[in-house]
């Protein structure tokens, strides 16, 4: 997809969809669908120009095309060519004018997709033969050796490519190299760099200033002689980090498939993703080519590998697709390890996405993150840990919640998979750390077979968090009964065994237990022992309710969970004597299984 100046990715969109021409011409759209056929192009093969925008208002005279302001003046009768802004003339795309609108078109140049191959042409032409030097003029270094390139220049072979001002050096016929295309393709790291070019082909470079190096290089002598014999160069704009997506989006070899939409001028591009029904209902980042290039460099991964079959309408997804909604959601590039490994994890018959999405119970994906990453990427494990305020932990849940949306289909509504009666704000996104460090406990991951200290995502299938209050209890048996008789309640007091619980133990709770000598298991055993239910409560009837069990397990004793059925995890502010269950969806083979993911870079 193109959208505002910086071409949108997309995924479950049909390539017919049209766009918007009338006075100004959508490319994309009605334009692009009208071409003959020996022309057509899929949009997947489409991209944009993303630079400063410049219009030009395009109108027909008789058989000649006019192009104001500036650039083309007048073009062949039989197409139109486009001028891309700060560049020598480039006849990118050949449109017949027969298939525009009569009257004056604007384009503006920043939101024309090229569809003529599947990038721009961006390899730079062969460097001419004898020396080449690379400067900009906002390098201290670049303006000192200005005298040396006046004496190179003398000798009829040295061509001067300059990076911010193309007067820069005055008098010596610089190539403006602003687009910075020559730097990217020579690989240009310090101005200046010079370099000696036989036949197209480079021979040597030198970079920064040193006397006995440029004289080496071009076969003179008394190169500079009133300057130091070194001075180190400035970094190059190519290598800029801020420029480096933008860059690597508009010359590189793009490894994105994923098609392009074009949307017109005047279409807010925030209001065009809500239309087209990528939105959870809150506003979504465009995830425009340049983006999408940035979040893939969070990961080594390969930008087609196939990630995870997506539920419910089983499609392929690659971390590329993955990327795309992680921008989206608004997440930073090294979160996206996170947001894949999650994915896989979900996307497991262990966790059952499907089965979770297509209930009419409010539960959801919980994502517990464990491993040093929690800290290297910034999440939140402390003061409220299951609240708002943390983009890392709301945008990895949001970027998994999107992708089952957008790749796998999993919508809510009529006439959709997910059908919850009343659904959960959690559904957006649940996800946080587990607070390891001020833990008295070891990890949840370690539970599930990991070691301490490995990255890992566990997701739970669960409802919204539901507080446990117990400011009086300062011994473990006492604050255990609290916990247990709330955890009764995990969605009805008469259901029994069909359902876990992750049980969320806040710190002044925990230190209740480590002060008295219990660990993990300690607690979770005498909570089973504690949630053992007389069958005679649980029959449907007894309490005047007539939810409950069948009588056949009446005179028993029926427990609350099953074994494994309740799983603990340590974070939360450290000021405040509470805790929180989180009910989980229908457990076992049944239903969901926890499940244990390492995060891989």
């Amino acid at each position: 997809m193109s959208m505002s100046g910086a071409g949108i990715l997309g995924f479950r969109v049909a390539a017919s969809e049209p766009g918007a021409c009338s006075e100004r011409c959508s490319i994309g759209g009605s334009l692009f669908r009208n071409r003959p056929p020996r022309r057509t192009r899929s949009r997947e093969t489409m991209t944009e120009y993303d630079r400063e925008p410049r219009a030009l208002f395009v109108h027909r005279e008789g058989d000649v095309w006019q192009c104001d302001p500036g650039g083309l003046d007048k073009i062949h009768k039989n197409s139109l060519a486009l001028l891309l802004p700060g560049t020598e003339p480039i006849f990118a795309e050949w449109l017949a004018p027969g298939q525009i609108a009569p009257g004056k078109m604007p384009v503006l140049l920043s939101r024309v997709l090229m569809a003529s191959s599947p990038r721009l042409s961006t390899a730079a032409p062969r460097l001419p033969s004898g020396l080449v030097a690379f400067v900009k003029k906002s390098c201290a270094t670049c303006e000192a050796v200005v005298p040396v390139l006046e004496q190179l220049a003398a000798r009829g072979d040295l061509t001067i490519y300059c990076q911010d001002d193309p007067k820069f050096p005055e008098d010596l016929g610089a190539i403006d190299d602003s687009t910075l295309l020559y730097s990217w393709r020579q690989q240009i790291d310090v101005v200046p760099t010079l370099i000696r070019v036989e036949s197209g082909a480079e021979v040597d470079r030198v970079i920064g200033w040193h006397r006995a190096e440029w004289e080496a290089l071009s076969g003179e002598t008394n190169l500079g002689l009133l300057l130091p014999a070194q001075r180190p160069g400035c970094g190059s704009l190519s290598v800029d980090p801020n420029l480096e997506a933008e860059l690597a989006a508009r010359f590189g070899d793009s490894p994105l498939r994923a098609r392009r939409i074009a949307v017109a001028e005047q279409e807010d591009e925030i209001e065009a993703m809500y239309a087209r029904g990528w939105s959870d209902g809150l506003p979504l980042t465009p995830p425009t080519e340049k983006r999408v290039m940035a979040m893939l460099a969070g990961t080594s991964r390969k930008a087609d590998e196939v990630v995870a079959v997506v539920p419910p309408d089983h499609v392929e997804c690659s971390v590329e697709k993955v990327a795309i909604n992680a921008v989206m959601a608004g997440c930073r590039p090294e979160y996206l390890p996170v947001v894949i490994a999650a994915l896989e994890a979900a996307c497991t018959d262990a966790f059952n996405m499907h089965g979770l999405l297509s209930t009419t119970l409010g539960t959801g994906p919980v994502v517990i993150v464990n491993g040093p990453i929690r800290n290297e990427i910034g999440m939140n494990s402390g003061m409220n840990v299951l609240g708002q305020g943390n983009r890392a932990n709301l945008t990895i849940g949001r970027a998994l919640a999107l992708v089952i949306r957008n790749v796998g289909g999993g919508r809510p509504g009529e006439g959709e998979v997910d059908r919850a009666t009343f659904g959960s704000p959690m559904k957006l996104s649940f996800c946080f750390a587990e607070d390891e460090e001020h833990s008295p406990w070891h990890p949840l991951a370690v539970d599930h077979g990991f070691e301490a200290g490995v990255n890992t995502v566990t997701l739970f299938a669960g409802e919204g968090p539901r507080n446990i209050i117990d400011q009086l209890s300062r011994d473990p048996e006492s604050l255990a009964r609290s916990f247990a008789v709330n955890m009764r309640t995990v969605h009805h007091p008469k259901m029994a065994i069909g359902f876990d619980c992750l049980l969320v133990v806040g710190p002044e709770h925990a230190r209740v237990f480590h002060q008295a000598g219990w660990d993990k298991a300690k607690l979770i055993e005498r909570l089973h022992e504690l949630l053992q239910i007389p069958g005679d409560e649980l029959v449907r009837g007894a309490g005047g309710i007539a939810e409950g069990l069948p009588e056949g397990v009446a005179g028993t004793m029926i427990p609350k969970f099953r074994p494994g059925g309740i799983q603990i995890v340590h974070c939360g502010g450290r000021a405040g004597l509470f805790s929180a269950l989180i009910g989980g969806w229908i457990s076992g083979e049944m239903g969901s299984q926890l499940v244990t993911k390492e995060i891989t870079p």
